[in-house]
């Protein structure tokens, strides 16, 4: 993960005079054909242009060969994920660029140097099939663990196929043997039992939403073809997305089928008696069962009777009465103004919550009652503080009591200065075992981080964090780069990066990292704040924290710096347009940009509950105020920026940042270009690419805020 002073009242008088384009007038249209001939020879003229420019900093390819050594290190910490008893890694490294799925034992992965066995070779494989395979995940059939689908991508695109995978004997299980595969689409499947799976996928013409994404669910029966497969379950076209889930502990069998109606809203039913039964809770909550329990996460306030239930709770009730209409709860979780539940996870008879505490993190356990009736208790978890804490629960409920890692969990911290550490906990006790710690790849002796809070516009207190390299001092000459997210209900934690550490801190750069609105800092009331025809407040915020570093000295618009990624590259675009004299370089990342068309793009339709409906005049009347690319004019002076993006890209378009370059070039603005041919939203598909987009960003960054 990583993460530009005409005056204000000129700024607003542009954004009022703005006359945005109609679709139909856009005369960079053509760009939006992905793989077209005459779209590909413009990214790859551009690509050139851009690196003629940027492999000439001095330090490029010693930036490149760093960031490989880093992204390449056996020294990084391993992440794993539990099947039966082994726990499984994706390693990549230099020999191994696409990776290989391995395991190993509790036990060898407590080692310094534990014994992996190989599960299959990624790269060898593509080499085999002539494909670029892209890892994207295993759903495997406890608690044998012997059946997986493994998911595979051309290049990093969310779409994939699905192929079923024998981890005893290491290889496919191929169709012509009873085998489950699925062709390249962006499909779901769930294990039913050995020889039965849902099914979700693109089954030809009606069968995705608008969104791009699955609308119908099928039974498949294995030795059957997938055409003779059984709907179970449809939703409509203008929903996200259809889905099922299928818990498999003993006792509490179940099945649950789901329509999400918007990105926040669903609907869901429980499969009773061979039909779906509607389960009543609020659209837009998290529900889930636990064994004999349902644990519900509100996103707005529920009122019951006398007692209204704030937004951002954790509830926990029988799921029993629940089911039959009772609405008996422990709260296990109330929001603050400055605590909010960033995550949870379970053991067997724990829920661990994660929490934000002002944008730092804490963890707390719930012990389950052994009845209904009983209350529940609490234990505050001593942890590392402050930075970011990681949670993992190692139990496997389909186990139930005799798995001996049923109270066991994974605890990682890190912050900006600090490396990574992974510690394994169990609940009832602060006594943990270390098992991993990532290297220190800079020396950051001597840095400081701070928390700072800028008053935006309409008087809100928006934090901020600053990271000082050595030595730096509040002269306004300072290269700093400011980085934002502000969507989707994200928050922005400290994270420890060796590449930042060492081509930036460590040369003098500041980093600060803006907790802006939009976000989920502080619970759904942080986000619900900025959306729709809100979502100005989110640009406010990051303006304001230009606006605070600047007027305290950190550094001058001269050499400041913005740099944001997805809905942070609309947050980065809108912002350079709005207040162009407070920043000198912008580095824009798989952006959304065009703000008129993004819902007919790609899974686009899905973010109409963030942004709004801009086929709707009055929707599209907000919108348009801040949509970056109707509003490039001829005559601003813009600061200098680099667009960043993914020809594999099929979550947010490449023609986003594609026209923006184009229309921007075409205005007299000259931006740099760069797509990757490979990679998908994340950019690279592996550590090489990886290193060598990360060396033109730090290499233009430089180049544009240096002293």
């Amino acid at each position: 993960m990583k993460p530009l002073i005409a005056l204000a009242l000129m700024t607003a008088a542009l954004a009022a005079s703005a006359q945005p384009a109609a679709p139909d007038d856009d005369p960079w249209l053509w760009l939006e054909e992905v793989q077209g001939d005459k779209a590909l020879a413009w990214v790859r003229e551009r690509n050139a242009a851009t690196r003629a420019v940027l492999e000439k900093h001095p330090r490029f390819e010693a930036m490149r060969t760093r960031f490989q050594e880093i992204l390449d290190s056996r020294d990084k910490i391993p992440s794993v994920t539990r099947h039966g008893e082994h726990l499984y890694n994706l390693w990549q490294d230099a020999a191994n660029p696409r990776g290989l799925w391995r395991r190993t034992t509790l036990a060898e992965y407590r080692k310094a140097q534990p014994a992996w066995e190989t599960v299959l070779d990624l790269d060898a494989l593509g080499a085999a099939e002539k494909e670029n395979w892209v890892w994207k995940g295993a759903a495997c059939l406890g608690p044998e663990n012997r059946r997986c689908l493994l998911s595979l991508s051309r290049g990093g695109a969310d779409a994939r196929v699905q192929r079923e995978f024998d981890l005893v004997a290491k290889r496919f299980v191929e169709p012509k043997d009873g085998g489950f595969a699925l062709p390249e689409a962006k499909s779901s499947v769930e294990w039913i039992d050995e020889n039965t799976v849902y099914v979700a996928t693109d089954f030809g013409p009606g069968s995705m939403t608008d969104s791009g994404y699955t609308r119908i669910v099928k039974r498949w029966q294995r030795g059957t073809p997938l055409a003779s497969a059984v709907t179970v379950f449809e939703g409509e076209a203008k929903d996200v997305a259809a889905f099922v889930g299928v818990d498999r502990t003993p006792g509490f069998e179940r099945t649950v089928f789901g329509r999400y109606t918007d990105f926040y809203n669903s609907k869901l039913w429980l499969l009773q008696g061979g039909k779906p039964v509607p389960i009543d809770v609020p659209s837009d909550a998290n529900f889930s069962f636990w064994r004999e329990r349902v644990l519900i996460e509100l996103k707005s306030d529920w009122k019951i009777g006398a007692t209204t239930w704030p937004r951002g709770s954790l509830l926990a009730a029988d799921a029993v009465a629940y089911l039959k209409g009772e609405r008996r709860f422990q709260a296990l979780f109330t929001p603050t103004t400055t605590r909010s539940l960033a995550g949870f996870t379970t053991t067997h008879r724990h829920v661990l919550l994660s929490v934000l505490d002002n944008v730092a993190g804490r963890v707390e356990e719930w012990k389950a009652p052994a009845s209904a009736s009983a209350r529940w208790t609490r234990r505050e978890v001593q942890a590392p503080f402050p930075g970011t804490l990681g949670l993992q629960s190692l139990h496997d409920p389909l186990q139930g009591t005799k798995d001996p890692l049923a109270e066991r969990y994974l605890l990682s911290y890190t912050d900006f200065l600090t490396p990574d550490s992974l510690m394994l906990g169990h609940t009832g006790s602060d006594a943990r075992e270390t098992l991993k710690s990532r290297p220190r790849f800079f020396d950051s002796e001597g840095m400081m981080v701070e928390q700072r809070f800028a008053t935006s516009k309409d008087g809100t207190r928006v934090p901020y964090f600053v990271v000082w390299p050595r030595g730096a001092k509040a002269d306004g000459a300072n290269p700093t780069l400011l980085y934002g997210y502000g969507g989707f209900e994200q928050a922005m934690q400290p994270w420890y990066s060796g590449g930042f550490g060492s081509a930036w801190y460590s040369q003098g750069g500041v980093l600060v990292v803006a907790n802006i609105r939009g976000g989920g800092e502080f619970g759904p009331a942080w986000h619900q704040a900025a959306i729709k025809a809100h979502k100005q407040k989110s640009y406010d915020d990051f303006i304001a924290v230009a606006e605070d570093v600047v007027a305290a000295k950190v550094t001058s618009p001269r050499h400041l710096g913005i740099e944001g990624g997805s809905n942070g590259g609309l947050l980065v675009g809108a912002v350079m347009l709005q207040r162009p004299d407070l920043f000198n370089a912008v580095v824009c990342q798989v952006p959304l940009l065009d703000m008129r068309r993004y819902h007919k793009l790609l899974a686009g339709a899905s973010w109409m509950a963030e942004y709004g409906d801009p086929d709707k005049p009055d929707e599209w009347a907000f919108i348009s105020r801040y949509s970056p690319y109707q509003n490039v004019k001829r005559d601003a002076a813009l600061p200098k920026a680099l667009f960043t993006t993914s020809t594999r890209d099929d979550r947010v378009h490449p023609g986003h940042a594609r026209k923006m370059a184009a229309r921007m070039a075409e205005l007299g603005h000259a931006p740099l270009y760069y797509e990757n041919i490979e990679g998908g939203h994340g950019l690279a598909a592996d550590n090489k690419q990886r290193a060598d987009v990360m060396a033109l960003e730090f290499s233009f960054l430089w180049l544009q805020l240096g002293r």
